[in-house]
């Protein structure tokens, strides 16, 4: 009697193990394994300024499964502008994330970053400016002589200022910026203590919606027709030891572009799950703004697709106004091997 006891305590206890081993067994393979049946690689993705809706596709590749089709588990966090994404990335905090590839070129040609490289392009024309609303007595680039402008210290917008300055007739010694957080530039020209912000042309939605006011945009490429807009960069290490790693990430990045342009009020839904003060109806403006910039005559046939010659000529461009202090090329700040084909 008591051998039939253990037999059948023993027996429960075995078909106890087994269901309790099927369910964490089956819940760590959905959520540590891809479309390939492999084990997720983790990756950390920086946007290129604060999470707005110019930035939402990165949520949506995580969350329509984009990203983990392609074998990864990515976790998302805020940039900061350009000058701190590179450093993020090449001190090893992060793996990839959008810069202004004319900041990127600053960057790299004036000595203050190195050791990254770009591997797609997001817009195919920069969409920096100068953004202020009304009232401000600002209309022209002339006016902002005397003005006070707030931006993140590695902003491109505040980078390229300079090189706009001069190319638009102004005298940049006379227009003053002081630092702020990506998050927080809108609410600082709300308050009205400074006079404009360095931004993008697609956040006049969610300008309008934090400051109640019209605003009015300077766009740098009214005077610099020949530049691109932000660029996806990984690490110069990443990008030689890992390429095709690089190319799976590149391509699952895109996907989740391409779909939000297409969906731009879904997109700022999914943005909305993640961050929580998203304003749905700004986001999905931006995103419908920025689909001129990512899909242009420039593009080709795909997304993403960066031209040498196009590069050289921003380069160029940079060089003679004097904004360069070294002479750099294309295949210096960009790997061809690893971009999208047009």
């Amino acid at each position: 009697m008591r051998r039939l006891t253990r037999t059948v305590a023993a027996a429960a206890l075995a078909t106890a193990l087994a269901l309790v081993s099927a369910c964490s067994g089956g819940d760590d393979s959905s959520e540590a394994k891809g479309g390939d049946g492999k084990a997720l690689e983790k990756v950390t993705y920086l946007t290129s300024f604060g999470n707005f809706g110019r930035d939402s596709y990165a949520w949506v590749a995580k969350e329509k499964g984009f990203f983990k089709e392609a074998g990864f588990d990515v976790e998302i966090k805020p940039g900061q502008g350009t000058g701190s994404v590179i450093q993020t990335i090449v001190g090893g905090q992060a793996d990839f994330g959008p810069i202004d590839l004319t900041g990127g070129l600053l960057q790299l040609g004036n000595g203050a970053a190195k050791d990254f490289v770009a591997v797609a392009a997001i817009q195919q024309r920069t969409m920096a400016a100068v953004v202020t609303v009304e009232g401000k007595n600002i209309a022209t680039p002339k006016d902002l002589e005397g003005k006070k402008l707030a931006d993140t210290p590695t902003s491109v917008v505040r980078l390229l200022f300079p090189t706009y300055a001069r190319l638009a007739g102004v005298d940049a010694s006379k227009v003053t910026f002081v630092n702020g957080e990506a998050q927080t530039l809108m609410g600082t020209l709300a308050s009205g203590t400074v006079d404009g912000i360095g931004q993008f042309v697609v956040g006049q939605p969610t300008v309008a919606a934090v400051t109640k006011k019209k605003p009015v945009v300077l766009p740098y490429s009214d005077v610099m027709t020949d530049l691109y807009g932000n660029a996806l960069i990984t690490s110069s290490k990443l990008a030689k030891e890992k390429p095709e790693m690089v190319k799976r990430f590149t391509a699952a990045l895109l996907k989740g572009l391409d779909y939000a342009l297409t969906h731009p009020e879904e997109a700022a839904d999914l943005l909305k799950k993640n961050v929580d003060a998203t304003n749905t109806g700004a986001a999905a403006a931006e995103l419908q703004l920025m689909a001129a910039y990512v899909r242009s005559s420039n593009s080709g046939t795909a997304l993403g697709t960066l031209d040498k010659e196009r590069v050289a000529k921003s380069i160029a461009l940079l060089q003679g106004a004097g904004a360069l202090k070294s002479a750099i090329n294309p295949d210096q700040i960009i790997d061809f091997n690893l971009t999208p084909k047009a």
